[in-house]
């Protein structure tokens, strides 16, 4: 058989800017020395839906990903969460310095903008990629929009229009928005720069769902001295490129590069409360803008856990504790992993006094609206099994995971809602913030 060339294609590139991104034959050509290259290798047979439906087209095909069909093809880009563990499993990534220069979700995101550009956007579609617009639409009547999101016929109406399936719980609407709430208490804004100074990158999700994690913050941060600047901001952007649109990805980056560098070059780190969102600043964006203020801007990002860690090792965290949330039942988001940054908020967790943390290292399988979709649901859940199962066995007095979707999921599918962990620090430096007092030293 003509075996497939391993190494990259000149169609090889994930810049927009340039004209090799977008032509179909030099995608196709990637995609296929992707392909073969993941079915020899298998090492990510188990890791999400994507690569079973990969190698089981492939074996149809006698081992021939030549001869896989659009529809074959489009189906492994469709399973695809964008998890992003597949690429720290790799061994041939650009991270490595593997000749190969092998990045699967960036690919297969690839595959997706070139299709959106080519046949257009579903209402769906285009509603998942703007949460800011959702969000300013739903909190304007917060008990209405909840309500209906409850609503068993409402819900039908939704699976039918836009493929949110009927069963899926929803983000809450927040009652009032974090940025609303910052305005009417100034004085919750840390000014003091002990310890340091941050630009707080909320994310949309505090901003519109969970503004209780925003304010979790702030206390620690003041707690630990550190000036806090809540700049002009929009979404990180990542909706947009799971959707397949790249223009309105760009368009926020180059806002918030904008709007986050001169505060970067007066010394400011930019702390991020979503793991998907310090992702795709530190990330992402010196891939998709390319300039060296996305690059800058990128090198000052962290988040918040490992921020708090920094100043562990600086010896300028407070480490006065009131309560301690006993055993914690931790799970680790993967785009936290994507970082490489280590387990910072289970390392600070570990600092309360009388605390015990219980890692569960499996996905959710959330993955942003992807589980959302009618196709989907039923998949996330089975695929979410191993996590949901060791949330459970963990038997933990407290849970905590760094992602609010994944607190959805792992409700949805155990009863439990974890706690973001910064809410676990903020309770436990008070005395009354958990049942169990601080160990006497």
């Amino acid at each position: 058989m003509n075996r497939i060339v391993a190494l990259p294609t000149p169609g090889h590139t994930f810049d927009p800017g340039s004209s090799t991104y977008w032509d179909a034959a030099a995608l196709h050509g990637e995609i296929e020395r992707a392909f073969d290259i993941c079915h020899l290798c298998r090492m990510c047979f188990n890791l999400c839906p994507s690569f079973p439906a990969l190698f089981g087209a492939v074996d149809a095909h006698d081992g021939n990903v030549k001869a896989l069909t659009p529809g074959e093809t489009a189906r492994v880009v469709d399973l695809c969460y964008q998890c992003k563990i597949c690429y720290v499993k790799c061994p041939y990534t650009p991270d490595d310095g593997h000749e190969f220069q092998l990045d699967f979700p960036r690919l297969l995101t690839r595959y997706v903008v070139q299709r959106a550009r080519r046949d257009g956007r579903s209402l769906a579609s285009r509603m998942f990629a703007n949460p800011e617009k959702v969000g300013r639409l739903g909190t304007l009547l917060p008990t209405l929009a909840n309500a209906a999101n409850r609503n068993p016929l409402n819900r039908l109406l939704m699976e039918k229009a836009i493929g949110v399936h009927r069963d899926k719980a929803l983000p809450p609407f927040a009652s009032e928005r974090f940025s609303v709430w910052l305005g009417k208490h100034p004085e919750a804004l840390p000014r003091e720069a002990r310890t340091g100074k941050v630009v707080l990158f909320h994310t949309c999700v505090v901003e519109n769902n969970f503004p209780h994690v925003g304010q979790a913050a702030l206390e620690v941060l003041a707690r630990n001295g550190v000036a806090v600047t809540v700049p002009a901001q929009r979404c990180c952007g990542m909706p947009a490129l799971e959707q397949g649109d790249m223009d309105g990805a760009l368009d926020r980056a180059r806002f918030n590069v904008a709007s986050l560098l001169p505060l970067v070059r007066s010394g400011h780190l930019v702390v991020a409360l979503e793991p998907t969102c310090s992702y795709t600043l530190r990330k992402e964006y010196p891939v998709i803008l390319g300039t060296p203020e996305a690059k800058e801007v990128a090198a000052a990002v962290r988040d918040i856990h490992e921020y708090l860690w920094e100043l562990k090792g600086a010896g300028s965290l407070d480490r006065a504790f009131g309560s301690s949330p006993g055993t914690v039942g931790y799970h680790i988001p993967c785009h936290l992993k994507a970082q490489s940054i280590g387990f910072r908020s289970r390392d600070v967790m570990k600092l309360i006094p009388g605390t015990t943390v219980k890692l569960i290292d499996a996905c959710s399988c959330h993955d942003g609206t992807w589980a959302m979709r009618r196709a989907n649901f039923p998949l996330s859940l089975q695929w979410g099994k191993k996590a949901f199962d060791a949330l459970k066995e963990a038997q933990a007095t407290t849970y905590a995971t760094d992602c609010s979707l994944a607190a959805m999921q792992f409700h949805q599918a155990t009863g439990i809602h974890p706690l973001h962990p910064i809410e676990v620090v903020a309770r436990a430096y008070r005395a009354d913030g958990f049942p169990s007092p601080v160990p006497a030293s």
